[in-house]
């Protein structure tokens, strides 16, 4: 299978860390980036429901929250009983696995695109919606280890994450704005291959350096890092074809169902559960999970799906 161009950004990134060069990349710029790179995915979007929304939404956005719901349940025990982790770490790690990386969506959308591979074109509504569930799960497996929990921050933080604000908000304005988007389209769409190009050559960089963080649990973490998104990739998949959605669509859900966020959950599990290792999700999902993705996942997945529609 051919590597995509901006995966090859990727891989210099971690070429750039291992070797320890030199290169410094503006957090500014990192930071502008992702930001730039939700509010697209938001705008495309809601410039897609305008045109194709319609009331079959409605049972496939259910079957998608119900799905953001069981990941986590399904990474809890696995991370609690066989990896001997403490409740507090099982429930923080298992929801990042529960939600969804931002980065891994728009690398499969890059692929798909670069490949003529259609899929319905409101999917990032589906981003939305599997950004929350994951959160309350974790919260509620990790009841108890801190009863004192300030809920008015905490929803602040899942609601009105950058993730979350971000690309609902422009999800709302492309749908408000249908074909009169069209004056800013040539800023988000015809510049966002470059922009991801950018953003995975830090996420290379990031992810390699993670890696050193992971001492004792190691092994466990770096075979949960591969399995979970492969669990996570075939329910997606599946589901997706249940639901009724295209090859491009089913790709895309199993993308989802295969990431693990590093953005949104961060911030709320900070606040819900703050004995948490904070640290050891981080370098699970983006030092592990992520590069796998990329580098092996997303074209398994690709594969996997045609396969099954064949």
């Amino acid at each position: 299978m051919q590597l995509d161009i901006v995966i090859a950004f990727f891989i210099l990134g971690v070429v750039v860390r291992l070797l320890r060069a030199n290169v410094q990349f503006p957090p500014a710029l990192y930071q502008s980036l992702t930001l730039f790179l939700m509010l697209a995915i938001g705008l495309k979007g809601g410039i897609a429901l305008a045109e194709h929304g319609t009331w079959q939404l409605l049972p496939q956005s259910f079957a998608v929250v119900m799905f953001g719901l069981i990941l986590p349940l399904l990474a809890f025990p696995i991370l609690f009983y066989i990896g001997q982790l403490n409740r507090e770490d099982s429930a923080s790690i298992a929801a990042h696995y529960g939600s969804v990386s931002i980065g891994t969506y728009a690398v499969a959308v890059a692929l798909l695109e670069s490949r003529g591979i259609p899929y319905e074109p409101y999917f990032p509504l589906f981003v939305v919606l599997l950004e929350m569930p994951a959160i309350a799960i974790g919260i509620a497996l990790a009841n108890g280890t801190n009863k004192k929990i300030d809920w008015r921050k905490l929803l602040h933080e899942i609601l009105c994450n950058q993730g979350m604000i971000l690309m609902t908000g422009a999800l709302v304005i492309g749908l408000w704005a249908g074909e009169r988007a069209a004056s800013i389209t040539p800023l988000f769409k015809d510049l966002f291959h470059g922009a991801l190009a950018l953003f995975l050559l830090e996420m290379g960089m990031v992810a390699a350096s993670r890696l050193a963080q992971l001492k004792q649990t190691a092994s466990f973490m770096l075979a949960f890092g591969i399995a979970m998104p492969l669990i996570g990739g075939f329910l997606g998949c599946l589901l997706g074809i249940a639901i009724g959605l295209t090859t491009g669509g089913a790709i895309l859900l199993a993308v989802l169902g295969a990431s693990a966020s590093y953005i949104a959950v961060p911030a709320a599990m900070r606040v819900a559960v703050p004995k948490a290792d904070h640290g050891l999700s981080i370098t699970s999902s983006l030092g592990i999970t992520f590069p796998f993705n990329i580098l092996v996942g997303i074209p398994s997945y690709v594969l996997f799906t045609q396969w099954l529609m064949a």
